[in-house]
């Protein structure tokens, strides 16, 4: 059986389970539009659990936000996002290879997986979010992949730094941009390939590395097999699966995916690390994680008992780590402070606990808002953009208390 057997197999799933499913969809926010909560579905693709259907073709599964009361979120729950459809399988990477070039590069070269694992491996516990994520809670909505809260997760990811990579090819003095491909690819010629390039200064941080494993274990065909980069802080768009070529590069990239797509209004949203050869007076490419945060438990309709129920979920930012999460069980008027977990690092996501105790009957709407280190929070209000970015309005679940 092939990959387009076993996603036409998981499709026939979700319409077979669609009907059932449109009465209780505790796994399905509630503010998706009309048409997004008519046509998705849990589907079970191999080596994974129930992810969101939100596409076949190309493959976007969204996690289930019930997923996020741990801060590292397994192989088989984390989402999966494509924007080609033709999609290599596993014995098309039984060959893989490397190759790092560009007009900057002291010589080409071409890497194995036995050269990766040659080089000094670090570890990295990192959130990759989608740049998308939460779109599909725009008001008005916008375009795009219809997600909820789900497109993201948090691994450790385990390969060689990039920098490191790019030293056996030699980085030349006039490099300032690294160019990433991947073996997917559009089925159309006339659809433009996903290539994105990063600048020189995040390509050759202590974070960004060349991931071969995630989670202790090889990466899931999905999620980037053998291997992908990670770029810890920036959204995902950069996170380049399935990786097979690297180029060095005097000039800036100039295709589609960086001067067309992933970008928004310049100066929206804080920058720490300009991109500055892809910025122009009226956009920047989306780059840093803004800070955030999402409640995993209790779930938009739950019903709770006046005893009490306990808050759960992540915040996460760009790197500098979470300094508090407030919980509000009224809409916002009043805030206190929840009980954080264990700190992975300032990349990772921090679960946050709140025990409400004792409530009143009635409908309650529970809200968590994040603070980093650095003092940024949450939005109070949306700032919207054409693409449907960095949504990172505080979440609010309504829950009945009985």
């Amino acid at each position: 059986m092939n990959r387009r057997d076993l996603l036409t197999g998981a499709a026939a799933t979700a319409l077979a389970t669609r009907a059932a499913q449109a009465a209780d969809l505790p796994w399905l926010s509630s503010q998706l539009p009309d048409g997004t909560r008519a046509e998705a579905g849990l589907a079970t693709l191999p080596g994974k659990r129930p992810l969101i259907r939100l596409a076949d073709r190309p493959p976007n599964y969204e996690t289930q936000v019930q997923a996020f009361q741990d801060a590292i979120t397994p192989n088989d729950q984390f989402f999966i996002r494509y924007h080609l459809a033709k999609i290599p399988d596993r014995a098309a990477l039984q060959d893989w290879s490397l190759a790092i070039g560009g007009d900057a590069a002291g010589k080409p070269v071409t890497l194995t997986l036995d050269d990766l694992a040659a080089l000094p491996q670090t570890e990295v516990v990192a959130v990759c979010q989608c740049s998308g994520n939460r779109r599909g809670l725009f008001q008005p909505h916008v375009p795009g992949v219809q997600w909820g809260y789900g497109a993201m997760g948090c691994a450790t990811w385990r390969g060689p730094r990039l920098r490191d990579v790019l030293a056996t090819a030699g980085v030349g003095p006039e490099t300032t941009e690294v160019w990433l491909n991947g073996a997917d690819g559009p089925v159309m010629q006339a659809t433009p390939d996903f290539r994105k390039s990063l600048p020189l200064a995040k390509a050759m941080a202590d974070e960004t590395i060349i991931a071969t494993r995630m989670n202790d274990a090889p990466l899931p065909l999905e999620n980037g097999f053998p291997a992908r980069v990670v770029v810890p802080g920036w959204t995902s768009t950069y996170w380049m699966k399935h990786i097979t070529q690297i180029d060095l590069s005097s000039k800036p990239l100039a295709n589609f995916w960086m001067q067309k797509a992933y970008r928004v209004p310049a100066g929206m949203f804080p920058v720490e690390l300009p991109f500055a050869t892809q910025n122009d007076p009226a956009t920047w490419p989306i780059t840093e994680i803004v800070v955030n945060a999402v409640i995993a438990e209790p779930v938009d309709g739950d019903h709770v008992t006046r005893s009490g129920f306990t808050v759960r979920g992540v915040a996460w930012d760009r790197g500098h780590g979470i300094r508090r999460v407030e919980v509000s069980l009224d809409a916002g008027a009043t805030w206190r402070n929840a009980l954080l977990g264990r700190d992975f690092g300032p990349f990772a996501f921090r679960t946050f606990s709140f025990a409400t105790g004792g409530l009143m009957a009635g409908s309650c709407a529970v809200m968590a808002r994040a603070v980093s280190n650095t003092g940024e929070t949450q939005a109070a209000t949306l700032k919207f953009n054409p693409a449907g970015y960095h949504n990172n309005v505080p979440q609010q679940a309504m829950v009945t208390v009985v």
